[in-house]
């Protein structure tokens, strides 16, 4: 199974045509691509990585290198209708800021994380007492790109505490072959991902599904 294509469907089918979107860390583009395709949206991304702009490019895509722990103050707020951060935020060092400026930004923000609730992940703590390292977390603790771990629970209390409206839960895992498998009962204990949509201050207010 391919680690590039996490959530991707899940985010396709959530944002309408033509709409404005934003993927932040959008890597080498290829959910931008397949946006773009499947439902004609207007593409733009920021990646930090030299790279996966110049890859972006190669494609036709309207991409941004910079950092956006640092560089999102320069948007206008209400510039897109959909902001993405698709396994994204645990790297970034300022992910309260990345939330507030993508919801300042977005009518909506889609983000996606490896859940450190999962119950493979709370096994190695809990029996080898070692940080998990598996599909999920694939680097060692000491070279790790992930900054802030979370799970979904931490996730939905920092949503409270911040008053982050979430407007839809769709915790997922990855099946062998790559597609999505919904985890609607205890999601932070089965669901390997964490999806959530939150809801920006100028968004009109959609029928709230949860898990």
């Amino acid at each position: 199974m391919s680690t590039t294509r996490i959530g991707y469907d899940l985010i396709i089918e959530e944002i309408p045509e033509r709409s404005r979107v934003l993927d932040l860390g959008c890597g080498d583009g290829e959910l931008l691509t397949e946006l773009a395709d499947a439902k004609r949206v207007n593409a733009y991304g920021v990646e930090i990585s030299a790279e996966g702009v110049s890859r972006c490019l190669e494609k036709g895509l309207y991409v941004y290198q910079g950092d956006i722990d640092e560089g999102l103050a320069d948007y206008r707020s209400g510039s897109f209708d959909y902001v993405i951060l698709n396994q994204t935020l645990q790297d970034t060092k300022r992910p309260l800021y990345v939330i507030t400026e993508s919801l300042r930004i977005g009518r909506f923000a889609i983000v996606s994380f490896p859940n450190l609730g999962y119950a493979a992940n709370r096994f190695q703590l809990m029996f080898r007492g070692v940080m998990p390292k598996n599909h999920l977390f694939s680097y060692n603790w000491y070279d790790t790109p992930n900054i802030h771990i979370m799970s979904i629970r931490n996730f939905s209390e920092l949503c409270r505490e911040n008053r982050y409206p979430i407007q839809t839960e769709r915790h997922f895992s990855m099946r062998p072959h790559g597609s999505v498998h919904r985890r609607r009962v205890f999601p932070n204990l089965f669901a390997e991902y964490g999806f959530f949509i939150l809801r920006g201050r100028d968004a009109a207010t959609r029928p709230q599904e949860t898990s």
